[in-house]
């Protein structure tokens, strides 16, 4: 598990894996061998990079085990610290089974090398942790999403066949950021991302509901017709926790790997396997024993699963009885409601996102600078290829300093949610059944920049962006047995006050 590496090449030519830990020589290892040859360079496991942090991290995750609630908590502690004092994987795997059996705690955390987006090759782990306590009002509604899932799961666009056996009903909460250590702070997040623990026992969705709140200034939003912006502004808000709870929930939690588990076991039929459902040809490909979907899928597997699990919201949010449960509306479908109010803003913002990110691709490179990013610009050109009578991109002027986005909210249903379906369809069957060369070239046709969005629109997404936010943390304090909570100003000056009173490790 390479989560927790770094390579480094030696002057000689060789290869030196360095491992993060707190010792040079741990006693238990993952691996008993600790060099190798390959193709006639050698590779050498070398353990302690990050000894000094990995110390601190694990000497007072220790000391916060003494603190531990129950049981799982307190095994969730000991194995953390194993995994950062002797750089194992597997003990940080373990963890995770603990955590997501720790429901419902009132102060939620995680900590580790958890996101690969950063890693060229989707492979290698970006660490990050927070705390956060939970917000019970908004936690509510999603479980009541939770409860529902097994009746919105099947009427995602693909058999049976390809999803899980049974939905593993995961702990939803809303919570309220105390602190987010990382190189960005997510809307929601869905782990652990380990796919023998999703696939069997489960995991836990989390909206982060003060990072998706925080808001800067009212100004006009680029992109969104003067006749839109008041409505905008009046439901993004609510329209973003929809579709992060869709996303979370329902777009990472479902999907079935159709996997050969070991050598002649298999989780579904294989003399009987299940038919692809656009060829109704029997699948000719699954996981084979020792491959995950992170080893098949490689570098695009992030962005890739991101725009299932943003698809399936844009699949779902149209389903009033949904909205209802997030308190928009009765169930009735009314497209002049409340309800239709924000899933027309969820639409809307989708498509923008989509137009924005073109901001992050590189023309250079050609390639796209975030997994995220690069997952809304493919449901752009979705939306697109449903017809003009449904989305487009509007403008009078030759250098598109007016650009407008124009979606018809009365044809969601006729054609945008047919479109978004027909897309998901494929990229979860592929994901399913381990097809990573149709899939990579069927994902590749809806992210490719051509030259019109490369020449002609991107230099308007550029010249109209926005400084990316960043957010202001405040800080505790131990004064004698009290906890003392210091808060910052929204300002720049703020911000570098709260990083110069942050203890450090």
């Amino acid at each position: 598990m390479p989560e927790n590496t770094r390579l480094r090449k030696t002057s000689a030519g060789d290869f030196e894996l360095l491992v993060a830990s707190a010792v040079t020589e741990p006693a238990q290892r993952d691996l008993k061998e600790t060099e190798w040859t390959v193709d006639g360079k050698k590779v050498r496991l070398v353990f302690g990079d990050h000894a000094v942090e990995m110390g601190k991290i694990a000497r007072n995750l220790a000391e916060a085990k003494k603190y531990a609630l129950n049981g799982d908590e307190d095994k969730m502690h000991g194995e953390y610290v194993k995994a950062f004092h002797d750089g194992s994987m597997l003990a940080h795997l373990e963890s995770q089974r603990h955590w997501i059996r720790d429901k419902g705690p009132i102060v939620e955390t995680n900590i580790g090398f958890i996101e690969t987006y950063r890693d060229p090759h989707g492979i290698r782990g970006e660490w990050e942790g927070f705390v956060a306590m939970v917000n019970k009002e908004r936690t509510a509604a999603f479980g009541r999403l939770v409860e529902s899932a097994p009746a919105q799961i099947p009427k995602l666009p693909w058999p049976a066949a390809f999803e899980k056996d049974r939905f593993l009903s995961p702990d939803f909460t809303s919570l309220e950021v105390l602190t987010f250590a990382g190189s960005g702070i997510p809307a929601g997040i869905n782990i652990p991302n380990y796919d023998v623990v999703r696939q069997t026992e489960g995991f836990k969705n989390v909206s982060l509901g003060n990072v998706i709140s925080a808001a800067a200034p009212k100004e006009p939003t680029p992109f969104i017709r003067k006749e839109d912006q008041e409505l905008w502004d009046k439901y993004k808000d609510a329209a973003f926790e929809v579709q992060v709870g869709l996303h979370e929930l329902l777009g990472h939690g479902c999907g079935k790997l159709l996997q050969e588990t070991e050598p002649g076991v298999y989780n579904f039929d294989v003399k009987n396997p299940p038919l692809n459902p656009w060829t109704g040809k029997p699948i000719a490909t699954w996981y084979k024993p020792g491959e995950t979907w992170g080893t098949v899928f490689g570098g695009e597997g992030p962005s890739y699963e991101e725009c299932r699990a943003e698809s399936v919201a844009m699949s779902l949010c149209p389903d009033y009885s949904i909205l209802s449960i997030f308190g928009f509306g009765d169930g009735k479908e009314d497209i002049n409601s409340v309800a239709g109010d924000v899933l027309y803003i969820c639409y809307l913002q989708m498509a923008r996102a989509g137009v924005a990110a073109l901001q992050f691709w590189e023309p250079s490179t050609q390639k796209h600078g975030q997994a995220h990013m690069k997952a809304r610009f493919a449901l752009l050109n979705v939306f697109l290829e449903a017809g003009k009578e449904f989305c487009e991109l509007r403008y009078t002027k030759d250098d598109l300093s007016d650009v407008e986005i124009y979606l018809d909210r009365t044809k969601i249903e006729s054609h945008g949610r047919p479109a978004v379906n027909r897309f998901l369809q494929k990229l979860n069957v592929y994901k399913a059944t381990a097809d990573q060369k149709e899939g990579l070239e069927f994902y590749k046709k809806y992210t490719t920049v051509d030259e019109w969005f490369a020449t002609k629109l991107r230099p308007e997404v550029v010249r109209q962006a926005k400084p990316r936010k960043v957010f202001v943390q405040a800080n505790t304090f131990l004064e004698g047995d009290n906890v003392v909570l210091k808060e910052y100003d929204a300002t720049p000056e703020g911000l570098i006050q709260s990083f110069a009173d942050r203890d450090y490790i």
